[in-house]
């Protein structure tokens, strides 16, 4: 096993002691984020048991391509989130532009047009808090590159919830605002380089379900 599948599989025993098996990873990120997802989710792999749930902040003003550009890269569907769609595993959902995406019991998705939260609408809090609500340790959060601090109360409620936290390095960000007011909330699992998040989440479609802690 090489060095990076270490790293991961390390990533995926840490916090526990015994490997983790995940139901779904809520994702957050701002400026530089489209960069960084543009690495980190061709990185997951068929065979991927984790729904995957990300909001970026984009332009509310017009329809976002990221999610039909990042399908044609990755092995797994991605795609954009519609109301009250159920969730299928294995797959990655996009907030749409000047939606919130929350997760509901079932699970499905659903969007809100609510006031903006830190001025943020798709918002990361409210895409993680309503997540953690959902799966409590069967979750994972990761904040990524961004301007401001939307995320840092969303990763908090992963962490309290009992699920995993991970931080883009702040030395690693394009812009490190993000992950430093999330690493400022309170200590995390894992703080790790984009290169150790695709380790990460190479090694995240290995764990089954007979591996659950």
């Amino acid at each position: 096993m090489n060095a990076s599948m270490n790293s991961s599989m390390n990533a995926m025993n840490a916090s526990t002691g015994t490997t983790r098996a995940i139901d779904a990873l809520v994702i957050g990120a701002s400026a530089g984020g489209v960069e960084a997802l543009g690495l980190l989710l061709p990185a997951l792999r068929p065979g991927l048991r984790a729904a995957v749930f990300v909001v970026i902040h984009l332009p509310r003003e017009r329809p976002s391509v990221i999610a039909d550009l990042l399908a044609q890269r990755c092995a797994v569907p991605v795609r954009e989130a519609d109301d009250k769609e159920p969730v299928v595993p294995g797959t990655v959902y996009f907030a749409p532009p000047d939606y919130h995406l929350l997760i509901e019991r079932g699970p499905c998705l659903a969007l809100s047009f609510d006031p903006p939260v830190n001025f943020s609408r798709p918002s990361i809090d409210v895409l993680f808090e309503s997540a953690a609500d959902v799966y409590a340790r069967r979750l994972a959060g990761l904040i990524l590159t961004g301007a401001n601090d939307d995320g840092a109360l969303g990763l908090d409620a992963v962490r309290r919830a009992g699920g995993l936290t991970l931080v883009q390095d702040p030395d690693d960000a394009q812009v490190s605002s993000m992950p430093r007011a999330a690493l400022a909330r309170g200590p995390v699992d894992h703080v790790l380089s984009l290169s150790g998040i695709v380790a990460w989440l190479t090694a995240l479609a290995s764990v089954r379900e007979e591996d659950a802690a």
